[in-house]
């Protein structure tokens, strides 16, 4: 299994790899943090398309195969195991050569042909959360995956549409969804979007993300979905809400004695 108990989880790269210097500059770095702290278990994150921006003038990403070649090149030069979304069932067997966990995007959390391809790859399988479902019907997702043959499971929470323009972060989402026996995470990054809001490209609110981050783990979360960019207002995608790459090691130390303490409490038994 590559989730360990007595590990943080930390997802953590640009929102779109965009190309190959900068995924191997952000990886580079996110590499020395693991190096220094052994509470950490990171994974290397970047999008090779991003398949549902706003606008259709909006910029993708590098596409599938220079992202799959972008994903080898990180993991030669740091040996970071790597996770990225995909969006259609015939994209898994390929990223699953060079990535070691496929991320359903939250929009397609329910898309059983993706499901059940993510799964046949023998791959860990991370899926968000759709903003749309309450905690509880991930459930439905689990089975599916479970069904199919998944050999591991993470769940990741982004926030639930409120309104218009707006998500909000239910914390009871953690326990709800551990109940279903894995492990459990929160897209701090995506939680602060307020998608659509920029005039044909999602906002954010960036100052939240730390709050939110600390909330999560304080109410059971296994690890943190992080979008970080080394100039987050230069970002192709997303640039409101990434967290600059310098911030990390400022934050770390206490998102983790958060975690460790959380880890010590009692199960809640009524």
């Amino acid at each position: 299994m590559l989730f360990d108990s007595n590990k943080m989880l930390l997802l953590a790269g640009p929102c779109s790899l965009e190309n190959k210097d900068l995924a191997l500059k952000v990886a580079s770095t996110l590499k020395s943090i693991a190096d220094t702290e052994p509470r950490i278990n990171l994974i290397f994150k970047g999008s090779f398309d991003k398949a549902n921006r706003t606008s259709l003038s909006s910029k993708r990403g590098p596409g599938l195969e220079e992202g799959v070649e972008i994903f080898k090149a990180v993991k030669e030069a740091t040996g970071l195991p790597c996770v990225t979304d995909i969006h259609a069932p015939g994209q898994a067997a390929k990223i699953a050569e060079v990535c070691d966990v496929l991320q359903i995007p939250a929009f397609l959390c329910r898309q059983t042909d993706l499901l059940v391809a993510a799964a046949e790859t023998g791959r860990v399988v991370n899926v968000k959360k759709g903003q749309f479902l309450s905690p509880d019907e991930m459930e439905f997702v689990v089975n599916k995956l479970e069904g199919a043959g998944a050999k591991e499971i993470w769940l990741t929470d982004r926030g639930t549409s409120f309104g218009y323009q707006n998500l909000v972060v239910d914390m009871r989402a953690m326990p709800i969804m551990g109940k279903f026996g894995h492990p459990c995470i929160l897209d701090a990054t995506h939680a602060v979007q307020l998608p659509g809001a920029s005039g044909g490209k999602s906002g954010g609110k960036r100052e939240f993300v730390p709050t939110l981050a600390c909330a999560s783990l304080a109410a059971g979360a296994n690890g943190l979905f992080l979008e970080t960019h080394p100039t987050p207002a230069e970002a192709l995608s997303d640039a409101e809400s990434q967290l600059p790459l310098d911030s990390l090691p400022t934050w770390l130390p206490h998102w983790l004695g958060i975690w460790e303490h959380a880890q010590k409490m009692p199960e809640i038994g009524f």
